[in-house]
């Protein structure tokens, strides 16, 4: 089973992010986009779930897996190599670093604010981009 969990990370912003300031995702009256799932994850349970967990739960809530039927599910999705936290519309589009602690879980940090700049100059923190929307 692979991983997507990160350890004393930050992902930083990506270079082509288009908002200065964090921004909360759109909630729709629909079935909740991915991205506002993540967001409401992580912000709802900050160091409390890993990356794997958040991506899990987001997709399980939007294909209404049985919560009895998630261990197994679980299982089959990390069968398959899974896109990190970089490539989350988080840090490309809506301005959130997602810090990772020594313990692989995450907490989202707004782009700007003294935390993020804090996390950003720690030479004990891993620092990665979140992936860029365009082609460079």
């Amino acid at each position: 089973m692979g991983s997507t969990n990160y350890a004393g990370t930050l992902i930083q912003v990506a270079e082509d992010c288009p908002v200065e300031v964090a921004e909360r995702p759109p909630i729709s009256d629909r079935t909740p986009s991915v991205v506002a799932l993540q967001y409401a994850l992580i912000t709802e349970h900050p160091y409390e779930m890993t990356s794997d967990d958040v991506l899990f739960e987001a997709y399980a809530t939007r294909q209404s897996i049985p919560v009895e039927k998630r261990s197994q599910a679980r299982a089959a999705f990390f069968a398959k190599d899974q896109a990190c936290l970089r490539s989350s519309p988080l840090g490309k589009r809506y301005g959130w670093g997602i810090h990772h602690d020594a313990d692989n879980r995450v907490a989202l940090v707004p782009f700007g604010s003294d935390a993020y700049q804090a996390l950003a100059a720690d030479p004990a923190v891993k620092q990665l981009k979140a992936m860029r929307s365009k082609r460079a």
